[in-house]
Order: structure tokens, then C-alpha cells, then sequence
């Protein structure tokens, strides 16, 4: 049996995919010049806050919209990347089941230098068939709808009687 320790880190703040990607994004420096941006979707970085996520907190921090945390985060992991639309390929079958926690300190500790992890391990248990070759994670509020989703650093082929799991600390959300 092999135990496959994932690490990922989800930087939803950064964006950034070669000219040939996407749009540009012109953007104002503090010396009154401006700064080209060449920006996409997360096929460059493969880590995304969803569409939902980033209006609901841009909502809640300049025009006052109440957001209301969820009380479970889910987490789910890939075959294929998911998008901002939620899409991509679950793991599914040979036992494999998403892993929610309850939304506290104990589980997500309180966020430092820009960036928060995991507290307790998310632990998917042992498959009992092959999952394939996971690349992604996604965070779920609850299991509805999708906030944030990025790469593994290292992708891991979990086979039959393999378990896989983020332990504590290794599922970073980061804005630096």
C-alpha cells in the first residue's frame, strides 16, 4: 500500500499566463505609471479563486454585502483541472468521497503573512480501486459551490489500496 502525501499551495491572487494567453490588463503603479499585465485563466498557474468566491468578497469588503462563511468546507480531489465554472474531472468510484470539515480555527487556522492552511488532516481514506492520476484540488462551501481550486505540486497515481491525504499544513490557500 502506498500513502500519498499531496501538497498544494492555491494562489487565487496570481494569475499570470504567457502573452499568447487570454488579455491584458493595464494596471495603475503608486509613482503614476502603469504596469502591462498579461492575464488568464488558470491553465499557466492551474490555481483559481472561482467567480463566485472573488464577487461574493468583493461584495462584502466595498459595498458592504453580508457574506456569511460556510459552516463546512469540502474538499474534493481531480483528474483533470476543474474551472472557474466548477467543471473538470472528480475522482470517482473505488471508495472515494470528498472530505468536509467544519469551517474553525481548529481546522483552518488563522491566516498569516497572506496565506492559510489546513490545521488537521484531510484524510480521503483508502481506495479500492484506481482513482487515476489526481493533479487538482478544489474547496467546496459545503459541497455547492466552488471557491478555490489549484494543482498538486506533485500529481500522485493512487491505485487500489492506496490512501491519499493533505496532512496538516500541506493545502495552502496564499494571496502572496
Amino acid at each position: 500500500m502506498t500513502i500519498h502525501e499531496a501538497e498544494a499551495v492555491l494562489r487565487p491572487a496570481v494569475l499570470w499566463t504567457p502573452p499568447e494567453h487570454d488579455h491584458d490588463i493595464i494596471v495603475p503603479l503608486e509613482d503614476g505609471f502603469f504596469e502591462r499585465m498579461i492575464m488568464g485563466g488558470a491553465a499557466a498557474t492551474g490555481d483559481a479563486m472561482t467567480t463566485f468566491l472573488a464577487n461574493k468578497m468583493l461584495d462584502h469588503v466595498f459595498s458592504a454585502a453580508t457574506y456569511t462563511a460556510p459552516t463546512n468546507t469540502t474538499t474534493a480531489l481531480f483528474t483533470a483541472a476543474p474551472s472557474d465554472a466548477g467543471v473538470g474531472t472528480e475522482v470517482t468510484g473505488g471508495s472515494y468521497a470528498r472530505v468536509t470539515k467544519t469551517n474553525n480555527a481548529t481546522n483552518w487556522p488563522a491566516a498569516s503573512g497572506g496565506s492559510k492552511s489546513n490545521g488537521t488532516d484531510n484524510d480521503f481514506g483508502v481506495a479500492s480501486a484506481n482513482w487515476g492520476l489526481v493533479t487538482h484540488v478544489a474547496i467546496f462551501d459545503g459541497s455547492t459551490n466552488m471557491l478555490m481550486w489549484g494543482a498538486l505540486t506533485v500529481a500522485r497515481d493512487v491505485k487500489s489500496g492506496d490512501s491519499f491525504k493533505f496532512a496538516a499544513t500541506k493545502l495552502v490557500l496564499a494571496f502572496t
